[in-house]
């Protein structure tokens, strides 16, 4: 049975592997830290896509906050961060096809680019990153946390082995800085991913590339994803009506999600297509300069919003002094050694300090389990 199926396996590689672009990343490229038998029925990328699948950190991703916090609580059709996963594999699964790139590597990065993202999204993230600082640790990032959860935290503190061009995929996207053109850095080496790891936690802005041209289509499909889902969320929630729009945006891609991620796709595809690089044309990008500057105005520093997120700001920096406590006192109650680092092996326990071992148990929380544990200590229940 082994033969036949090794037969069959090799028989439709072969054939999925001469429909691909001679830019794509062909599963031959992959590369481990730790070398693994070949599976019998999956690539090396489909292996990685599987073993982020079915990680613990994947399955926090629904009970995480993509933009509004706390919404979920009475609104469970807002979008949450498994969604914004879903929509941005499906995306970029799509853009992968128009242009022949191999759609099991963009599938693995996609699963995976946002496990590092902590409870209440970017507001959790600049709250734990100020906590980061004080404690000498450096500033917090997602994506440098989604690259630590895959590579040191997942599978009891093993991780996942994945290859380099998933991780690299992982730690390269950044749905915040606004690009025309990716070209990927197909130079890059683990050197350089530590070496932007350590600068990125000393506060350094650095510009940054992936490694492949799949890792830059998920990462300009991550802005594709969430820009027109934020405005729908925006409007179900009441701070935003469709007509406040700028007319010229809606004029040019719609004023519906589905039409804004139909004009984007269309855009990236057209300019894309038999090129070395991943790209918006000049126009396109342009407007969606426009309409992520009135997100940013209207729905992400708006009052309401950042108003429901003050608890966070004030919150965080008490769970985190707890956990500090807890471990310098070796509290073998506290949660963060009965749900974390009891399960956790050896090598991650003796590897990471007492402040990094606080932020990975934070940012590994789901919205409801931060609240519970805070109401938990700052409301004990006696009986």
């Amino acid at each position: 049975m082994k033969q036949k199926i090794n037969e069959i396996y090799t028989k439709i590689q072969n054939k999925y592997d001469s429909v691909l672009s001679d830019r794509a990343t062909p599963c031959s490229a992959a590369s481990r830290m730790r070398e693994e038998e070949p599976d019998i029925l999956r690539s090396c990328y489909a292996i990685d896509r599987d073993r982020i699948l079915y990680s613990g950190a994947y399955r926090r991703y629904h009970g995480k906050t993509q933009v509004f916090s706390f919404t979920n609580l009475f609104d469970e059709e807002m979008t949450n961060r498994n969604l914004h996963i879903a929509y941005v594999s499906q995306i970029s699964r799509t853009i992968g096809k128009y242009l022949g790139l191999n759609l099991e590597l963009i599938e693995a990065i996609a699963l995976g680019h946002d496990l590092g993202h902590c409870p209440f999204g970017h507001d959790g993230e600049m709250a734990l990153s100020k906590c980061c600082v004080q404690h000498g640790i450096g500033h917090f990032h997602h994506n440098i946390e989604s690259l630590h959860i895959v590579d040191h935290i997942s599978n009891k503190g093993k991780g996942l082995n994945l290859t380099f061009q998933v991780r690299d995929g992982i730690i390269s996207h950044d749905g915040e800085v606004h690009n025309t053109q990716l070209i990927p850095n197909k130079a890059k080496t683990e050197g350089d991913i530590t070496d932007f790891i350590i600068r990125k936690k000393a506060g350094e802005n650095v510009t940054w590339m992936p490694a492949t041209l799949e890792g830059c289509v998920v990462r300009i499909t991550d802005t594709i994803a969430y820009i027109g889902q934020d405005i729908e969320d925006a409007i179900r929630y009441n701070i935003l009506k469709r007509e406040d729009l700028p007319q010229d945006v809606t004029d040019f891609m719609g004023n519906r999600n589905s039409q804004i991620i139909d004009t984007l796709v269309k855009s990236v595809i057209i300019n894309s297509f038999d090129r070395d690089y991943i790209a918006f044309d000049d126009e396109t990008s342009a407007v969606l300069l426009k309409l992520k500057k009135f997100n940013y105005a209207r729905i992400y520093t708006d009052e309401n919003v950042k108003k429901s997120n003050q608890l966070i700001y004030r919150t965080m920096g008490i769970l985190f002094d707890k956990y500090m406590e807890d471990l310098a006192q070796n509290n073998a109650e506290s949660k963060i050694f009965t749900h974390f680092l009891n399960y956790k092996h050896e090598d991650y326990r003796n590897k990471f300090s007492p402040a990094e071992q606080v932020r990975d148990f934070i940012a590994t929380m789901t919205d409801r389990y931060y609240n519970e544990e805070l109401k938990d200590y700052l409301l004990p229940w006696k009986w």
